[in-house]
């Protein structure tokens, strides 16, 4: 099973990243522990095209900050990373997912489960059919344009409508995704979002672990 510092997904408001195309020259466990220290509650290592000897010293390098914190270190793209390295949730994309040729959770996550999984999708029949699956969480986006999605349609906040709507049986925890800022939180959290997923605003932001704050506490303002 997942180690149990990680604190139940249902609890986890805001989800950020060590995505290595953002660091310029910033140290990757550095800018984990700021992110920890702001309150992330998850955080994503994302690493497009990184070697899987790069991969791997960064979950290292990552992994002691999180647990430290009591935050869930995301392996994205690699599950065999996730369970080597003990890292307690990985996210899969559409593709990586179904594409790849699995068809439930638990092919991934092993049975008794190993590590946590999280799936993107970006309509509602990709949502349905992810949550047939049986992943742990669900992300929903790109709600807005995005540079971490170069062509990507957003998705628009009529995805997040659908999402928080009970008919639509939603049951696992979902995160709001994609160009989200402190200028559009109000949107997304009229739209029905409690749990957000933000990459530019916070690894762009001039103190790291004070935009953490700034998000956090307005997640915690909009209540449950």
């Amino acid at each position: 099973m997942p180690p149990d510092h990680l604190k139940p997904l249902s609890d986890c408001r805001l989800y950020a990243f060590v995505d290595t195309a953002y660091l310029r020259g910033r140290d990757a466990a550095e800018l984990a522990r700021q992110l920890c220290d702001g309150g992330a509650d998850l955080i994503q290592l994302r690493a497009k095209g990184a070697t899987p000897d790069q991969l791997r010293k960064l979950a290292d390098a990552l992994l002691p900050v999180t647990q430290a914190a009591g935050a869930g270190l995301v392996i994205n793209d690699h599950p065999k990373l996730a369970l080597q390295v003990g890292a307690p949730v990985c996210h899969l994309g559409q593709e990586d997912f179904f594409d790849a040729g699995y068809r439930t959770a638990a092919q991934v996550t092993g049975c008794p489960k190993q590590v946590l999984l999280g799936l993107s999708t970006h309509t509602p029949e990709q949502a349905q059919r992810a949550l047939k699956a049986g992943p742990d969480y669900i992300a929903i986006g790109p709600v807005f344009a995005t540079p971490t999605k170069p062509g990507r349609a957003p998705v628009t906040l009529d995805l997040v409508r659908w999402a928080a709507a009970p008919k639509n049986g939603v049951a696992v925890p979902w995160f709001a995704i994609g160009g989200i800022n402190l200028r559009n939180l109000d949107e997304i959290f009229a739209a029905g979002a409690r749990r957000i997923a933000v990459v530019s605003a916070i690894l762009d932001a001039p103190d790291v672990a004070a935009a953490c704050r700034e998000f956090k506490s307005r997640l915690d303002a909009a209540g449950s």
